[in-house]
C-alpha cells in the first residue's frame, strides 16, 4: 500500500523480551491500514545518533504477518544511550527528521523509555513518541499492577527449567544457586521461584538498606542449607534475584580476587558479567570447609535463554493489544490530553488504552523512570515466603527444633542462634 498520510518508525531497545515481534507486527498492521508507511529502526538508537539513515527496512503486511510467535527481535535491539551526550540526542532527533518520521513508536525497558521521552522532549511537538513497555524484569510502574510485557513468558520458561533443575537436585543430593535477572527488582526471581516451589528464594527487597554484606546474603542461603538438612533433605534450590548483587557492599566485591565490577553505558553495573553466582557458592562452599565438612554446590545465571524464548500466548495476547494501541495513540488528536502531546507510555487497564505520561513514569528526584519493586507486604510475597525453607525466627525459639539445627551445623544452640539471628 503507497504511503498516503506519513511515516511511522518502529525500533527496539534493551534486551530481548518474549512479544517484541509481536508489538512490531500489529503496528505495522495498523499503520499500513491506516494509511501509513511502516520503517523497522534497526538496531535501536545506535545508528540514529551516529546521523546514519541506511539502518532502515520499509515493513508491509506480508512481511510480519506471522512473526508474533517468534521469539526475538526482527529489528535487531542495541543498548545505544540516546542521551548520554547532548550532541546524541540532537543527532538522533535530526536523523529521524531526515527520515520523515515525525511518529515513532520506542519498545523498550526502563532505559529506553527515558530515551524516548527525552526524544519526544527534544523534538518539541515535532515528533510524538509512543513508548510500549517491555521487560521480563516487571519493574516498570505499569498502571492496574499490569505485568510488563515478557516477563510472564520469562517467568514459564524459568520455572520449566529449575523444576528440571530440582529433579536433577533430588537425584543427585546437592544444591544448585540459580541466579536470575532482574536488574534492581526481584519480580522474575521471585515469579519463578514461587512458581516452581523452589527451596528458598532471595531478593533485594528483603533487605531495606541501601547496601547488604556478602555475608549477611550467605547467611541466609548457609542456613537454609542447614535447616533443610535438619528435616532430612541434603538437596535444594536457592533463587536469587542479580538485583541482590547491586544491593552489595561494593568493598565486599573489590576483596575478592579476580572480580572486576563492568559497567553499561548507563552507568549501572553490568550484572550479568558479574559472576555473582560463583562468588555466592564459593563463600557458602568456604563456610562448610571450615567446619570440615565438603559441600557440592552448583551455580548457574539464568536469564540469556528467557529473553529470546517465543512468547506464550498471554504475552502474544497482551503484545498485539500494546503495538495496536501505540498507533492508535500517534494518530489520535495530540489535544486530547495536553500532557501527552509529545508522547506517552502505552497501557492497557481493564482492557482499555491508557496511554501515561512520560512525567507520570519519572522519579522527581533523580528524573529517570521510576523502578516497580516488589512489595514485601503483600499477600503474593507472603505466600512465596511461607513455602520457603530458610531460618526464621520461629525456628529460633522452638528448643527441640534449634538443637537439630545446631547439630547440623556443629555447633552449640546458643551459638547458632546468635549465628542466625533473624533480622527485622
Amino acid at each position: 500500500m503507497a504511503n498516503q498520510n506519513g511515516r511511522i518508525g518502529i525500533l527496539v531497545g534493551g534486551g530481548p523480551a518474549p512479544g517484541i515481534n509481536s508489538v512490531i507486527s500489529a503496528a505495522v498492521i495498523e499503520a499500513v491500514h491506516s494509511g501509513y508507511e511502516a520503517v523497522g529502526i534497526k538496531n535501536g538508537y545506535e545508528y540514529l545518533v551516529k546521523g546514519d539513515t541506511s539502518q532502515t527496512v520499509d515493513l508491509e503486511i506480508d512481511d510480519v504477518s506471522t512473526i508474533h510467535t517468534r521469539g526475538g527481535s526482527i529489528l535487531h535491539t542495541s543498548r545505544t544511550n540516546p542521551t548520554k551526550r547532548t550532541e546524541d540526542l540532537e543527532t538522533c532527533v535530526a536523523t529521524l527528521k531526515k527520515l520523515d518520521i515525525n511518529n515513532l513508536i520506542t519498545i523498550g525497558g526502563d532505559d529506553t523509555s527515558f530515551g524516548a521521552s527525552e526524544i519526544a522532549r527534544a523534538a518539541n511537538g515535532e515528533i510524538r513518541v509512543a513508548h510500549v513497555p517491555k521487560t521480563i524484569d516487571n519493574d516498570l510502574p505499569l498502571p492496574g499492577d499490569m505485568p510488563t510485557f515478557g516477563y510472564e513468558t520469562a517467568r514459564h520458561v524459568g520455572s520449566e527449567i529449575v523444576m528440571n533443575l530440582k529433579e536433577d537436585s533430588r537425584t543427585t543430593n546437592r544444591w544448585y544457586f540459580i541466579i536470575a535477572m532482574g536488574r534492581h527488582a526481584g519480580h522474575l526471581a521471585l515469579g519463578i521461584g514461587k512458581s516452581s516451589a523452589s527451596t528458598v528464594t532471595l531478593i533485594p527487597e528483603e533487605f531495606p538498606g541501601e547496601t547488604v554484606s556478602l555475608s549477611e546474603v550467605c547467611d541466609v542461603l548457609e542456613g537454609a542449607i542447614l535447616k533443610r538438612r535438619a528435616l532430612g533433605r541434603p538437596d535444594g534450590i536457592a533463587v536469587i534475584a542479580e538485583g541482590v548483587a547491586s544491593k552489595l557492599n561494593i568493598n565486599d566485591l573489590r576483596n575478592i580476587s579476580g572480580v572486576e565490577i563492568p559497567r553499561d553505558e548507563y552507568g549501572n553495573i553490568r550484572l550479568a558479567d558479574l559472576p555473582f553466582a560463583r562468588i555466592l557458592r564459593a563463600e557458602v562452599e568456604r563456610r562448610f570447609q571450615e567446619r570440615g565438612e565438603s559441600m557440592g554446590i552448583v551455580d548457574l545465571t539464568l536469564g540469556y535463554e528467557l529473553r529470546s524464548a517465543p512468547p506464550i500466548p498471554f504475552d502474544i495476547d497482551y503484545t498485539r493489544t500494546l503495538g495496536h494501541g501505540a498507533v492508535r495513540f500517534l494518530l489520535s488528536d495530540p489535544s486530547d490530553d495536553p500532557r501527552t502531546e509529545q508522547g506517552a507510555m502505552i497501557c492497557t487497564v481493564d482492557n482499555r488504552l491508557q496511554p501515561v505520561p512520560f512525567e507520570d513514569m519519572r522519579d522527581a528526584n533523580t528524573g529517570k523512570t521510576i523502578v516497580r519493586m516488589v512489595d514485601t507486604d503483600n499477600l503474593y510475597y507472603d505466600v512465596a515466603r511461607r513455602y520457603m525453607t530458610r531460618i526464621e525466627q520461629i525456628d529460633l525459639d522452638d528448643a527441640d527444633f534449634l538443637g537439630s539445627l545446631a547439630d547440623s551445623a556443629s555447633m552449640q544452640p546458643d551459638a547458632f542462634k546468635r549465628r542466625f539471628a533473624v533480622k527485622s
